[in-house]
């Protein structure tokens, strides 16, 4: 069966962010109970909007997918250069290559949502819900 071109930007996004150096990287899991000493990155499929274009009949596909960035660190100063640095890193490797290999036409990041979840008797999450906005053409609405 081939892949959707839905699957293919989602796959290419993570192999783009799988180059940060430092957190785990993961795709569509759960929220961990426990973050790693160098923090975590989890991509979301998130969600599409198609804009038919006809003759012949495709869609353009503007896809946000979410990536989800989350520290911890009881010392303040050190979560947040760390978030900081996921975040340039993030930033730099989609910057670098806007269209994932040639899979999309064009990918960004967009605004993040920032938040700290203090934990009772446990170390500060600072974590991040970064939307990455990928347009492309697709067959069908599905992406």
């Amino acid at each position: 069966m081939a892949e959707s071109k839905r699957e293919a930007a989602l796959k290419a996004l993570f192999s783009k962010i799988s180059e940060i150096d430092g957190p785990i990287v993961k795709r569509s899991e759960p929220e961990a109970d426990d973050i790693p000493a160098g923090g975590l990155v989890n991509l979301a499929d998130g969600s599409l909007k198609a804009e038919p274009i006809l003759s012949p009949l495709r869609y353009e596909i503007a896809h946000t997918a979410e990536i989800m960035v989350l520290v911890q660190n009881s010392d303040a100063v050190a979560r947040d250069a760390q978030f900081d640095a996921i975040l340039v890193a993030l930033a730099a490797v989609i910057d670098a290559d806007p269209t994932l290999g040639g899979v999309v036409d064009f990918a960004a990041c967009d605004e993040p949502e920032i938040v700290d979840e203090p934990i009772e008797g446990a170390a500060t999450i600072k974590a991040a819900t970064v939307p990455v906005t990928m347009d492309y053409i697709a067959p069908t609405a599905l992406g």
